[in-house]
């Protein structure tokens, strides 16, 4: 009977942990894999960068992808020397797609509306996943931890100081609603293992996201605020701000 006693217990702390089959964990399942279900990023997806004010760099950045710019115009869209003259995009050196921005020809204008509207829907489809997995894990602070697939909660920031792992498999995913600020501190890196792909982690950011200098970044950031990357930063992954996006010689690529 204590073997039994124990069994259970043993069962219900993996249930915790990891969901269960009802569907009461990671409100909605993951239908592919481990984890809550992926963010519909909608058309926000198309671009590796998407902000609402302003998207700028200093230094030389390389940017693999597009980046979206609305409702601001392109004279936000600064230190990218862009091309010129634009018609419905425009492109330039440090960017290997297109520069799109609301005061370009038609349908831009009403593409990038479309997107910034799919993007603030995605932010609020991740803030408003339910039945967490794990709540204030650290203390805000997940520094040196393996993470598994599952949703995470905090009502503070989050840091990474030097080093975080998210273990799981090519269709696991991960999401992270954070209600003030995400801190990658300098030199800080997010490995992924065991065929994680960076495409299916969503850090969700009520606060400001800043990732320090010669950080390494992976997942797709959804921040109610600005995003800034340090010198040197790199990420695998989306930055998507209602607000600006700020660079310096940041290599950024899409999933």
């Amino acid at each position: 009977m204590k073997r039994f006693t124990i069994l259970l217990a043993s069962l219900a702390l993996l249930g915790t942990a990891c969901g269960d089959s009802t569907g009461n964990q990671n409100n909605p399942p993951n239908p592919n894999g481990l984890g809550p279900k992926a963010v519909n990023l909608g058309t926000a997806g198309d671009y590796v960068i998407l902000a609402k004010s302003g998207v700028s760099t200093t230094g030389v950045t390389a940017v693999v992808g597009d980046i979206g710019l609305s409702p601001a115009a392109a004279s936000f869209v600064t230190g990218f020397a862009l091309s010129a003259p634009a018609t419905t995009f425009t492109t330039s050196a440090q960017v290997s797609g297109k520069v799109w921005a609301a005061n370009y020809a038609v349908p831009t204008p009403a593409n990038l509306t479309a997107a910034v509207l799919n993007m603030q829907t995605a932010y609020t489809d991740a803030a408003g996943r339910t039945s967490p997995n794990f709540t204030e894990l650290g203390a805000g602070n997940i520094q040196g931890l393996t993470l598994a697939p599952g949703l995470y909660k905090w009502g503070t920031g989050v840091s990474i100081p030097s080093a975080v792992t998210l273990a799981g498999g090519a269709n696991d995913v991960w999401i992270f609603q954070i209600a003030q600020n995400l801190t990658v501190a300098n030199s800080a890196i997010v490995t992924l293992s065991g065929g994680a792909q960076a495409k299916n982690v969503f850090w969700q950011v009520a606060g400001q996201a800043t990732l320090g200098t010669t950080s390494n970044f992976k997942g797709i950031i959804l921040s109610k605020t600005l995003i800034a990357f340090n010198t040197g930063a790199v990420i695998t992954g989306r930055a998507l701000a209602q607000t600006a996006v700020t660079l310096n010689a940041t290599a950024i690529s899409q999933p």
